[in-house]
């Protein structure tokens, strides 16, 4: 489980140059706070609670934690509800794992324009899909995706994606047939490459012409970076479909929900350094070892922090929000399988956490008899940070 304590934590880190950051490091407000957060998560300093088993002397005094979507530690119990509550919406279908990806000649504009970038981003990969499987040449349905935005690399290097899960098939015109794609693939990789490249490109010259996106300080106009962009291979990468319910909802705990780095992955910290694990895909997803300066790694760490308020995971086609009750409706009764039924909506987190591990977490751990009850707004607790 990626929220419990590990060895090593990014908050160790953090803590260790909280007041160094001032001469190394300029943060905006959200960076700044969520900075804060994770070095106040699950400490004195949000206060806490105790727990008492009601069958023994046992008592079990606990920190708050702090919430934040960018710690490490704060998303398990949101991430498998929100999977939950997918899966039990996703049609009965296969899927396709398609990810979209931007030239690195983009990255200056978009981490300067993030809010408005990241949005275009989105909504040029959504017109891709449903534009493209529109095309009678390849589907000629109406097809439906859920898309998440990655902004870092294996090595948080910044490398802004958007991984969409998109059901193999759509809705015909007419709304009464359930029309399947290909069994290898969804539209092919190189038409989506060329649609999405277009589609983007337009999208960032309109919002520049409007002065809604500015240029980077280095750049004289946005001719210049198109130029740049046309000249490189865009690259959409498309897995082969998922073979069942179960790899896809194991596959979407792994994508949702995520930070930049989880803290299992940090293997050591000592004299100012920190070394973690990353896949290498170039390397056919070899495991190797990567050792930063602490204040390198705080640096890669925080430029993956998204605007305030800024939505990462959205809806296309028959799956978005505004179509769920009539297309999407439509899909299940066309399709006929049984969707899988959601288990998680409503609960409470220690109501999750007991059908996730299978336990009872306010059994008492001493004598595995009484349960633990919450004293609350028990504030002044001096335990060390864990």
């Amino acid at each position: 489980m990626e929220n419990k304590k590990q060895t090593i934590e990014i908050a160790d880190i953090f803590r260790d140059y909280k007041h160094d950051l001032a001469d190394n490091l300029t943060l905006c407000a959200v960076q700044q706070k969520a900075f804060e957060d994770i070095v106040a998560c699950r400490t004195s300093e949000l206060g806490g609670h105790t727990l008492y088993c009601n069958n023994c002397d046992n008592k079990v005094q606990s920190y708050n934690s702090c919430r934040n979507r960018n710690c490490p530690k704060c998303q398990y119990i949101k991430r498998m509800q929100w999977v939950d509550k997918l899966a039990a919406n996703l049609p009965a279908v296969k899927h396709f794992h398609i990810v979209f990806t931007i030239p690195s000649c983009l990255h200056n504009l978009f981490y300067i324009n993030q809010q408005v970038a990241y949005g275009l981003l989105f909504k040029a990969v959504g017109k891709t899909l449903v534009q493209c499987a529109k095309n009678t040449e390849y589907l000629g349905a109406q097809a439906g995706a859920v898309a998440l935005l990655h902004t870092w690399g294996q090595t948080l290097a910044y490398h802004p994606h958007i991984h969409t899960i998109v059901p193999a098939g759509g809705l015909s015109d007419d709304g009464m047939e359930w029309i399947p794609s290909a069994k290898k693939f969804f539209v092919p990789v190189k038409v989506l490459s060329a649609v999405f490249r277009g589609i983007l490109c337009r999208f960032l010259e309109e919002a520049i012409n409007k002065g809604e996106i500015k240029l980077p300080e280095d750049t004289v106009c946005f001719q210049t970076l198109k130029t740049k962009c046309y000249d490189k291979k865009w690259v959409v990468y498309a897995q082969k479909p998922f073979s069942s319910p179960d790899n896809l909802i194991r596959y979407l705990g792994n994508y949702t929900h995520r930070v930049a780095i989880s803290n299992h992955r940090i293997v050591d910290y000592k004299a100012g350094k920190v070394t973690f694990y990353y896949k290498d895909n170039k390397a056919g997803g070899t495991r190797k070892a990567m050792t930063l300066e602490a204040r390198e790694f705080i640096r890669r760490f925080m430029q993956h922090i998204l605007p305030t308020g800024f939505c990462k995971i959205r809806y296309f086609g028959f799956m978005a929000m505004c179509n769920r009750k009539s297309q999407l409706d439509l899909c299940y009764s066309i399709i006929l399988t049984p969707t899988c039924l959601s288990k998680l909506t409503g609960l409470q987190a220690m109501e999750v956490l007991q059908i996730i591990t299978g336990k009872d977490p306010v059994i008492c751990p001493k004598c595995n008899k009484g349960k633990l009850t919450i004293i609350p707004n028990n504030s002044n607790l001096h335990i060390e940070p864990g």
